[in-house]
Formats: C-alpha cells, structure tokens, sequence
C-alpha cells in the first residue's frame, strides 16, 4: 500500500506540471494572462483534489496487484 505521504507528494509535482499547462493553454486562448492563469488554479484546486482521491481508492483495491 502507498503511504499518504507518496500519494500527495506524486499529486502536487503532476499538479504543478499542470498548472504550468493550463496556464500557457490558457494565456493561449484568451489572451490574458490573469484570465489563463485563474482558470489554471481552478482546474489544478479540482485536479488536486480528484487525483488524490483517485488515488487512494485505487491503493485499497486488490485486483490486478501482484504480492
């Protein structure tokens, strides 16, 4: 089993590769920086969230594990 540490050390480093993504798609998109920029915090708060959720379900899940 992952510990939670791992778990939400591996969610911020993909969030933050993210975050830089969405704000360059973003900056892309609309021209604005401020506007890129909030809609990349909005989509990592939620990614965040959603990955480390994710995440720990699927360490209490058995199937598929070899021991």
């Amino acid at each position: 089993m992952e510990t939670r540490k791992r778990s939400l050390l591996k969610a911020v480093i993909w969030n933050v590769i993210g975050l830089v993504t969405m704000s360059l798609v973003g900056l892309a998109a609309t021209g604005s920086a401020a506007v890129g920029g909030t809609m990349a915090l909005a989509n990592t708060a939620i990614g965040f969230t959603m990955y480390l959720l994710y995440e720990r379900v699927w360490s209490r899940i058995r199937w598929g594990r070899h021991v």
